[in-house]
């Protein structure tokens, strides 16, 4: 087992996002979303966020205007409900004119293996962290379409390419967000926008525990390189990074934010 490293201080905004308009799914809590939603705020943008979970969604709005010194519109929005996510880009142009940057963030895990699984935990699984995805896609190239500029900022996981036990379902729906990345990347070229993906290995937050248990998160961060997870802001930066002109030729790209060994 590696040493673990310690982590890095916190990387205070550089003003990337200054004068956007940045969607964020699944922003509540404590995850990779609550991470982007912040690091989008403290680099300068007008921040959006949705959730499903209408409390937690409020209280990461207040924490957000804590930061700026005004609270974000939110929205509770269940990515597997169309007119939600109508509901939820049309609420943001209609408070903000536009859409710069959305933020795919809602995704569903679990632990099953295939032999023990039913087909409605790999239908919930797939129907919000791959259609979920699509659908969000589609309704926000639809506006970037027509204003002529945008990026989509996906998020995957390592899954997408490599195999665990208990993560068929998990690993089916993040590989199926890589292709639909890549794929709505070529038809976004004409539309003016670009869409990209990240594929985080192993982001420490305290909702995994629901869906993994202690001993395999600790195996799993045995493996980085690092010997510890990724912090979810460690995540955000390159989220950031992607959203920003800081990466204007990048599209269709998957990028692994990982400390493991090929």
């Amino acid at each position: 087992m590696e040493p673990t490293r310690p982590i890095p201080e916190y990387v205070p905004g550089h003003g990337l996002l200054v004068d956007r308009v940045v969607v964020v799914t699944a922003a509540a809590g404590m995850g990779i979303g609550a991470a982007v939603a912040r690091k989008a705020v403290e680099e300068g943008a007008t921040v959006v966020v949705s959730d499903v979970h209408e409390r937690r969604l409020a209280e990461s709005a207040e924490a957000l205007a804590e930061i700026s010194g005004v609270r974000p519109l939110s929205r509770v929005c269940d990515v597997r409900d169309e007119d939600q996510v109508t509901g939820l880009l049309d609420a943001a142009v209609a408070e903000h004119g536009r859409i710069d940057v959305l933020v795919n963030n809602a995704g569903l895990g679990g632990d099953t293996r295939l032999v023990d699984m039913a087909d409605e935990e790999w239908d919930r699984v797939l129907g919000i962290s791959l259609t979920g995805t699509m659908r969000c896609t589609r309704a926000a190239m639809r506006i970037m379409g027509g204003q002529g500029h945008g990026v989509i900022v996906n998020n995957s996981s390592v899954l997408g390419w490599r195999a665990q036990i208990g993560q068929s379902h998990y690993a089916a729906a993040k590989a199926g967000v890589m292709a639909l990345t890549r794929c709505a990347a070529m038809e976004g070229v004409d539309l003016g926008v670009r869409v990209n993906c990240v594929a985080p290995s192993l982001a420490t937050h305290p909702f995994l525990a629901k869906t993994s248990s202690e001993e395999l998160l600790a195996e799993l961060a045995s493996r980085e390189a690092f010997g510890r997870g990724a912090e979810p802001w460690e995540v955000a930066n390159v989220v950031v990074f992607l959203a920003s002109d800081y990466s204007s030729y990048l599209t269709g790209e998957v990028v692994s934010v990982s400390s493991q060994r090929a």
